[in-house]
Parts: C-alpha cells; structure tokens; sequence
C-alpha cells in the first residue's frame, strides 16, 4: 500500500509542476506554447481551468503526504534509536596518545623588527 502511494505521489508532484509551469504569468511562461485555448476552455482560456486543476492536485498532494505519513509510522514501530547498545562493562573512551617526553612545544611566531 505505501509503494502504490508512493508511485501515486511521484505522479501527482509531475502533475502538478506541469499544471503551474502551464499557467500564465508575467513573463506568460510554458502558457505560451498551449496554443489557441480560448477555444477549448471557453473565452477566459485556461486561466480559471487550470487554477482549479492545480488547487484539486494540491489538495490530493496534501492528503496523499498525510496517508503515506501516517501508513509509514504505523508498519515502523520501532525506532533508529531502538538498535543503539550501551556498553556497560565500565570501559573508558580511548584516549589520545601523550606526545613523548623532552619534546618542545614550537615557539610563538616572532614579528620582524622594522
């Protein structure tokens, strides 16, 4: 069931790119390659089609998101945090080797003398 939701969700986010990518703007956009629409969605074009259409695929995206969330909790019970072990035989972090003895530490940089 959630693959199928899955499959569902690629194809109503593809919908919906290219439901907005279609509408007009200022820059008029993909909207320009439609063609003459006026004929096929009546005499305002597809302005008032196609904003209903990316509102109805918004509205589905939406609710669709909501049911893959909530299928995907209920078949994952356990958590990534579940399979973490604490060790407790009482065993330190290693620690970093000490630097050998008789070794100095480099000297602070020296300005020039003007």
């Amino acid at each position: 069931m959630t693959f199928t939701l899955l499959i569902v969700q690629i194809v109503l986010t593809i919908l919906i790119t290219i439901a907005v990518l279609l509408q007009k703007s200022s820059s008029i956009g993909l909207g320009a390659y439609s063609g003459s629409n006026e004929s096929v969605f009546g005499a305002k074009g597809p302005t008032g089609f196609l904003t209903k259409l990316t509102f109805t695929l918004a509205l589905v995206l939406i609710i669709n998101t909501l049911a893959l969330g909530y299928l995907y909790t209920s078949e994952n019970k356990r958590s990534v945090a579940d399979t973490i072990t604490v060790s407790t035989t009482g065993e330190k972090a290693p620690s970093l080797p000490l630097a050998p003895a008789g070794t100095d530490a480099p000297a602070a940089p020296v300005t020039p003398a003007q």
